[in-house]
């Protein structure tokens, strides 16, 4: 499945909502590659791996559709903390989780917060998972 495919097979209005999150990360990381991964629109894939050896796929990005809420991971790190977490009193409507931020809709984000967040995570280190 393309991320074309994968937009186009959204109902709505949850289709629009996940369109204008995927607007507004395209525009603020455009370096990044948008793939499909793990059923999510991915942006920044790359590969992962522990100490003991086990590895990995992922993407720096990733948007999902829930059934109840959207899914925006944020999968990198700064000083040894996830940046979602450091940007968690910037959106008070998210509930956010390590690397997870979840919202009911894509107005839950101030869109100039959710850029910067993105540039500060497409230029730090991706975390290992």
């Amino acid at each position: 499945m393309t991320p074309g495919e994968f937009l186009d097979g959204l109902p709505e209005p949850r289709r629009s909502e996940i369109a204008q999150l995927d607007a507004v990360i395209r525009a603020a990381v455009p370096d990044l590659e948008r793939v499909m991964q793990s059923g999510m629109l991915g942006y920044g894939p790359y590969r992962y791996r522990y100490a003991t050896g086990r590895e990995g796929d992922t993407c720096v990005i990733a948007l999902a559709s829930q059934k109840s809420y959207i899914s925006l991971y944020v999968n990198s790190v700064e000083d040894d903390g996830y940046l979602p977490e450091k940007y968690a009193d910037r959106f008070p409507r998210a509930n956010i989780g390590r690397a997870c931020m979840r919202v009911k809709r894509a107005a839950d984000l101030d869109p100039g917060d959710l850029t910067e967040l993105l540039r500060r995570a497409a230029a730090a280190p991706a975390a290992k998972i």
